[in-house]
């Protein structure tokens, strides 16, 4: 019997001590409660999923968190999810960040971690602001939002995750809400059960800096997609434009689930060759092995 099998994960398996430092209300409490669900209810258990996280309110979650988790710098989370993936093929690895650290400085590895397909999880907290650094405008606030920086509007247009997620080649694309946990939930156990990277952009509210687009604001306009009998996520134009629309009704949910394609991982000859990297003999190559490699660059 395997030990996934045998081992029955709870919620409290993934509790911890520490003083969480958000504020009361933030939606990053809806989002913690949501991923333990998701792991609870894939029986995934704590020395099995690693976490990796930059700076901002968001990349604090981990640490509310008892698993592995490694924070890294600001806008990095995913090159080191990235690393940590390849070293560790057993692992489940899920990257949180927020909207400024995961869209901002971390934009192109965000753009190219979906083309690279590689099998990881990336949830991004999405609150249209900076908070940790006193509420100045993210890549995806409003145009004309006044901010601690833009005190006459922000005259930037807002990016579009979901859009470019699809565009850059991610194969499931979805959004949830913070104050709906259990279908956050799902959204995310979706994107952990694909093969290859995986969005799952999470709308929440910051009750200090946005009070725009708050709990209220979002209750009064989601939708959940699934309850289109009519759409289809396996459509990648119907995806594209649906994607698009964000305002008087804003829709979550499943926007996309491309067809099966390999992973990164899958097309690398060294990793097919035995046990994870990590659990190799240090002493499986030795110098005629590494003699043979310079001769072959030459």
């Amino acid at each position: 019997m395997s030990e996934t099998a045998r081992q029955q994960v709870a919620i409290k398996d993934f509790d911890t001590d520490e003083r969480s430092t958000w504020c009361p209300g933030c939606g990053d409490f809806g989002i913690l409660n949501g991923i333990k669900r998701a792991l609870t209810d894939l029986n995934i258990a704590p020395h099995q999923v690693l976490f990796t996280s930059g700076i901002g309110c968001g990349s604090k979650l981990p640490h509310y968190l008892w698993a592995n988790e490694l924070n890294s710098v600001h806008g990095r989370a995913l090159p080191v999810a990235m690393g940590a993936r390849l070293a560790n093929t057993d692992l489940v690895v899920i990257s949180v960040t927020g909207d400024g650290d995961g869209y901002g400085i971390g934009g192109n590895h965000f753009i190219h971690s979906a083309r690279r397909n590689i099998d990881m999880t990336h949830i991004v907290e999405n609150n249209h602001v900076y908070a940790l650094t006193k509420g100045q405008y993210s890549p995806t606030s409003e145009r004309g939002w006044k901010t601690t920086t833009s005190p006459e509007g922000t005259h930037e247009w807002p990016l579009n995750p979901l859009a470019v997620a699809i565009t850059a080649g991610a194969g499931y694309v979805a959004r949830a809400f913070s104050g709906d946990p259990r279908h956050m939930a799902e959204m995310i156990k979706g994107a952990i059960r694909h093969r290859g990277y995986a969005l799952v952009d999470v709308l929440q509210d910051c009750v200090i800096y946005n009070r725009i687009n708050t709990t209220q604001w979002y209750r009064e306009r989601i939708y959940k997609l699934e309850d289109d009998a009519a759409y289809d996520p396996t459509d990648v134009l119907g995806a594209f434009a649906r994607a698009q629309e964000y305002g008087e009704r804003v829709p979550i949910g499943v926007f996309y689930r491309g067809p099966a394609r390999p992973t990164y991982e899958e097309q690398v000859p060294a990793l097919q060759r035995g046990p994870a990297l990590v659990k190799r003999d240090l002493n499986e190559y030795g110098p005629a092995d590494y003699r043979k490699m310079l001769a072959e660059l030459g």
